[in-house]
């Protein structure tokens, strides 16, 4: 089920922090909300879907299919975070299938409908951008340090 999102609603989040009341508005227009029961799966691992999301309530577990007939959870997304900026930016298939964690909320953005949008409010399209860097870069602080993690239990023998 999709709902619209009123402009008060997208400024709460990541993507209307640096916008104006007008641009939270002409955004709003463009974006909905869509309900994800629990468990209900939002993507699949190897899914194209040009949609990038941005959880208002519940979580979302980040699963990646291990190779050993089940799914490992690689991370819990939470509210405020987005999902799907990859495939949003790209178009690539999606990394990782995202499992609703009991009920969750959350708004959806169509690429399509940003693109649209650049010409006429092109710093509005920016600032939604830099909101999208500012989670990949997010994820890479968190993916760096897992790794420099992961290396030190190696090199310790495996003894933490």
């Amino acid at each position: 089920m999709q709902l619209p999102i009123t402009s008060n609603d997208l400024r709460k989040t990541l993507l209307g922090a640096e916008l104006t009341e007008l641009e939270c508005n002409t955004l709003a227009q463009v974006c909905t909300v869509r309900h994800i029961a629990s468990g209900e799966v939002l993507f699949r691992e190897g899914e194209s879907h040009h949609e990038l999301y941005v959880i208002l309530d519940g979580r979302l577990a980040v699963n990646k299919d291990s190779g050993r007939g089940f799914a490992d959870t690689l991370h819990i997304l939470g509210q405020g975070d987005l999902a799907g900026e990859s495939g949003f930016l790209d178009g690539k298939p999606h990394s990782a299938t995202l499992r609703a964690v009991g009920d969750t909320t959350v708004l959806a953005l169509h690429r399509e409908n940003l693109e649209r949008l650049i010409k006429d409010h092109p710093f509005m399209v920016y600032h939604v951008m830099r909101a999208i860097v500012r989670s990949i870069r997010g994820i890479m602080v968190r993916m760096n340090s897992q790794c420099t993690q992961m290396t030190q239990y190696i090199q310790s023998g495996s003894r933490f």
